[in-house]
């Protein structure tokens, strides 16, 4: 596995992160942007699959911290249940290669379970996944992304890695109505539950900016869907602050 250096340089090279879409407040320095926001949610559930030990039933707070310096961004997110079930914390890393095309890495971990300083193959809670976005052009705003994962805690049931991969499609209906639709692409055990190819993850999520002052409004949200694949549906509300 290539995974080593990468965990090193995620860890001790400035932890790379994903570009969280709640930002709401951003710092400008020199050379770069600092931004942090949260979001809270009525329940956690991603990618079609819920979070929590109570099945996604709990309120969760989400914060993020960003810092951007061109086309590189790196950041942390992290999901407390109000129930304290779960407590994640990840890193991610991303290039924009493009206007249109980027590159990300993410370091999950939304176990603690163990030393967070372990990162061998078969003792670590982290889990290392690759994205390659595509944002969509303008005549036809399709956004995809693809993402596999590639080392930690994500294993098939011969305890090998399992390359858990999931692509998602976004199309914006509206300005403030987006459908989605996403598919894990082989057996993920452990990370979606499925054996085969599913689709796990198809809904709509709807904005509203509710004016709180004359210069701040809040984005307030409704995400409903379901994962087929499980049997399950979801209605998560949620708002940015």
């Amino acid at each position: 596995m290539k995974t080593k250096n990468v965990v090193l340089a995620t860890i001790f090279g400035g932890m790379l992160f994903v570009l969280p879409a709640s930002t709401v407040q951003a710092q400008t320095t020199k050379g770069g942007s600092f931004s942090v926001g949260a979001d809270v949610v009525s329940s956690y559930v991603w990618r079609g699959v819920p979070q929590e030990g109570s099945k996604g039933g709990s309120p969760n707070i989400q914060p993020s911290v960003t810092y951007t310096n061109g086309i590189f961004s790196i950041g942390a997110w992290g999901s407390t249940a109000f129930s304290g079930q779960v407590k994640e914390v990840d890193l991610s890393a991303t290039l924009a290669m493009s206007k249109d095309f980027s590159f990300t890495v993410t370091d999950y971990n939304w176990n603690n379970n163990r030393n967070y300083f372990n990162y061998q193959s078969h003792g670590t809670d982290h889990i290392y996944e690759a994205t390659l976005s595509y944002a969509g052009v303008e005549s036809f705003p399709l956004s995809i992304s693809a993402n596999t994962m590639f080392f930690g805690d994500d294993k098939n049931v011969n305890g090998k890695n399992a390359y858990s991969s999931y692509v998602e499609l976004d199309y914006p209906v509206t300005s403030m109505v987006k459908a989605f639709m996403g598919a894990s692409l082989v057996s993920s055990p452990m990370v979606y539950g499925n054996t085969n190819f599913a689709v796990i993850n198809l809904g709509l999520r709807v904005t509203k900016m509710v004016k709180i002052t004359d210069s701040f409004s809040m984005p307030v949200y409704g995400i409903i869907g379901c994962n087929p694949q499980m049997g399950k549906a979801f209605f998560v509300a949620g708002f940015t602050i």
